[in-house]
């Protein structure tokens, strides 16, 4: 397999980035990825596609949207839109019948930060995801980098500290989220998790200061998708944007936070008697199923079937466990950093049937 980060949900100055797709390309380029997904709010721009030129790099630059109903308040239901084929943003108030719309186009959504509470320090209203009657999704944004911020201050001081110093910030995906994962992944799966930097590089100034606010390189250095393709990325745009969305769309990927430590070379799979699933795809559990995990270093590892937890290891790099058990089976990574507990790594579930 040949693996690929990519980072997705990521604002530009054509909504309310404060960066151009060159300097976006570039921060990728200095972070090690791959590709980037620009989601600007409403905005549907597909000219701007490409392979930029990054010194020695070339760093694939796609775009989508981030549609949401701009005449409520606060604007909830927030949806994620990879390789759109039209502008959905005149859907947004109808969100069961944009996800149709996407749906019936061959492209992809993604509720962003579907639980997103208040943060009364600075006056930021709560954004979740409200809609709960719709179906057809691709997936939902299990992990969303700007938006931790909001469960994790408690005042105004703890926000100002997360600005200044925002490597102390991830701690991991917020544990409702997990659940209402697990909860999707039950009720209509599949159900793909991804993670999103919901990257904006803020510009606050006040007389002589000035500070940029969660950069774009902080965010690509923490939390990517880290896409499993068949073969290398393509060097044609029209190739390398199926293998990425066809691997989004099928779950091929884990989420890895990548500032603590790279997260690249891990790997889950199930080995049957007659087949082998990696993250995203089905197995029928025959006589039985082996479940490999191979993690980067030793670590903390959780493997999960239906939401629950199912065996777990410590100080470990290769993780196995055999099972005659049908269900959903994903896995949990954590590791200890700048003295705390920290999701690492999260992947897409083995499905055994």
């Amino acid at each position: 397999m040949h693996e690929i980060l990519v980072n997705t949900h990521i604002h530009s100055y054509l909504s309310d980035g404060n960066a151009s797709y060159q300097e976006i390309a570039d921060a990728a380029a200095r972070s090690g990825i791959d590709a980037v997904i620009i989601t600007d709010h409403n905005v549907h721009l597909q000219r701007k596609e490409g392979f930029y030129k990054s010194g020695t790099r070339s760093i694939l630059v796609l775009t989508g949207q981030e549609i949401h109903d701009q005449t409520r308040y606060p604007q909830k239901n927030h949806l994620l839109v990879f390789d759109p084929a039209m502008d959905y943003s005149p859907y947004a108030q109808n969100p069961a019948h944009l996800i149709t719309m996407v749906r019936s186009s061959g492209a992809l959504s993604f509720i962003a930060h579907p639980i997103d509470p208040e943060l009364k320090a600075i006056g930021e209203p709560d954004i979740s995801w409200e809609d709960w009657s719709i179906r057809g999704l691709t997936g939902i944004e299990l992990w969303n980098g700007f938006s931790e911020i909001k469960y994790r201050s408690h005042s105004l001081l703890q926000t100002v500290f997360y600005a200044f110093f925002p490597k102390f910030l991830a701690s991991q995906p917020l544990p409702k989220a997990l659940q209402l994962w697990d909860r999707l992944l039950q009720k209509d799966p599949p159900c793909v998790a991804i993670g999103g930097s919901d990257a904006h590089a803020l510009n606050r100034r006040a007389l002589w200061w000035h500070k940029t606010v969660f950069p774009y390189d902080y965010h690509f250095s923490a939390i990517n998708n880290h896409l499993l393709l068949t073969k290398p990325l393509s060097k044609d745009i029209t190739r390398a944007k199926d293998q990425i969305f066809s691997a989004f769309k099928n779950g091929n990927l884990f989420i890895g936070y990548d500032l603590p430590a790279p997260t690249r070379d891990f790997r889950f799979y199930g080995q049957g008697r007659k087949s082998t699933a990696q993250m995203g795809d089905k197995i029928a559990c025959e006589e039985g199923i082996t479940l490999q995990i191979n993690l980067p270093f030793p670590a903390e590892c959780h493997l999960l079937r239906d939401g629950l937890a199912e065996k777990s290891w410590t100080g470990t790099r290769q993780c196995t466990h055999i099972t005659q058990k049908p269900g959903i089976y994903r896995v949990e990574v954590y590791i200890h950093y700048l003295g705390s507990r920290r999701g690492w790594i999260f992947s897409n579930p083995i499905y055994v049937n």
